[in-house]
């Protein structure tokens, strides 16, 4: 009898993760995930789900007790938003101005949603006139919006946003995946029904996990429903009843990605929000002003600029593809290509969670210097790591 040789062992090569996620996952993180796995209706992991939900609504700023991480990875926290909110024949209006608003508005169509959607070109972030417009027109029943549009660095304000949405009689679904635990999110004060993220962007966990909160509000009109809710396993109806205190069984929880993110945020917890915010705002600047001394912009519109995911154009001449690909090769860093429209014309550098540190940026910036040299690409060499250390010198902020 023969037998198929073995795959190799197990040896993934080392990488600095500085693309637009995952990001590189805290050592203390990978030792939890390691720790012993127990059932999840055990004593000792219920009482693991009190204290996540308990540090989720912290980071989320929210007291809303149906604040749980969906058994998935952040597109399934879209999904889970998105079905228990809408109904088949229900209308929706999703601001689109990149790849996951477009996404969010396939979500929507696909669980019977009229979807409405407003376009703003890629880059640029939504007005409140742009929404009140769509709201008189409309009439939706729940708008959809992005936080942090990961495929153009673009970050988009919502408390106006939010306040309009309410005075329509709607309901606010808020994609917050690259912005929770790098810039402020604050769910209650804003006024937003469903919100939602993912495990392995500013959290620094491995995919697998999506945060996500649903107010009173939401609750109640989802116990109203008329049918039943699209997907069985993201049914909050039923996952309100193992994450609630009756904890009947639902499905068997991913044991140890449970532990990685409980260690996750007890992370940001100890450094405090606003120090996270902070740290991944002069990491931000500092990168900004090295990049800037090579002659490279940002594609977000100034003021709007995402501190966790810097979404940059290609150089003229430049080989887009082969600078990612030494970088990965040669270097072991990993950064991100464009999506959609922004396809071979853009870098999407992530600074995210454990990843967000000075010594990322001044390696990252080396390491660009000595590949766009070698394209010819003309700049003054050294004079992005100066400008970055000019940008860390100036204080805490990275601000004069």
């Amino acid at each position: 009898m023969s037998y198929t040789p073995l795959p190799p062992a197990l040896n993934p090569p080392v990488r600095t993760l500085l693309g637009p996620g995952p990001s590189d996952t805290h050592p203390r993180v990978l030792a939890a995930m390691a720790k012993p796995t127990v059932g999840h209706l055990d004593p000792y992991y219920l009482q693991l789900m009190d204290g996540m939900q308990q540090m989720l609504r912290a980071v989320f700023q929210t007291q809303n007790r149906m604040t749980f991480a969906v058994s998935a990875t952040g597109s399934a926290g879209m999904e889970a938003a998105v079905v228990n909110v809408i109904e088949p024949g229900d209308p929706m209006v999703v601001c689109v101005n990149g790849v996951f608003g477009g996404r969010m508005a396939d979500v929507a169509a696909r669980a019977g949603a009229n979807v409405t959607k407003i376009e703003l070109a890629w880059g640029e972030v939504f007005a409140p006139a742009d929404v009140k417009d769509a709201l008189a027109k409309a009439k939706p029943k729940v708008v959809g919006i992005v936080l942090a549009e990961t495929s153009t660095g673009a970050w988009q304000p919502i408390e106006e946003i939010a306040a309009l949405v309410r005075d329509a009689g709607a309901m606010l679904v808020v994609d917050a995946v690259t912005a929770l635990g790098g810039l402020p999110v604050e769910m209650d004060r804003w006024g937003v029904d469903v919100i939602y993220s993912g495990s392995q962007k500013c959290l620094s966990c491995p995919p697998g996990l999506a945060p996500i909160s649903f107010s009173d509000r939401a609750l109640e009109m989802i116990l109203a429903r008329k049918s039943k809710v699209q997907s069985w396993y993201l049914d909050v109806t039923m996952l309100a009843q193992y994450w609630g205190s009756d904890r009947v069984y639902h499905h068997t929880a991913p044991i140890n990605m449970t532990y990685g993110l409980y260690e996750a945020l007890r992370l940001v917890l100890e450094e405090g929000l606003e120090n996270c915010f902070v740290r991944h705002r002069r990491n931000h600047l500092a990168l900004k002003a090295g990049l800037a001394a090579l002659g490279i912009g940002y594609t977000a519109q100034e003021g709007h600029q995402l501190p966790m995911l810097n979404a940059v154009r290609v150089p003229e001449g430049v080989d887009d593809a082969k600078v990612r690909g030494e970088l990965l090769s040669r270097f072991g860093i990993e950064i991100g290509g464009g999506l959609g429209a922004f396809k071979g014309k853009v870098w999407r550098i992530g600074l995210m969670g454990y990843g967000s540190r000075p010594a990322n940026v001044l390696l990252f910036l080396s390491a660009l210097e000595q590949l766009l040299a070698e394209q010819g690409y003309k700049f003054e060499h050294g004079a992005s790591i100066a400008a970055a250390n000019a940008a860390y010198s100036r204080g805490k902020n990275g601000e004069s």
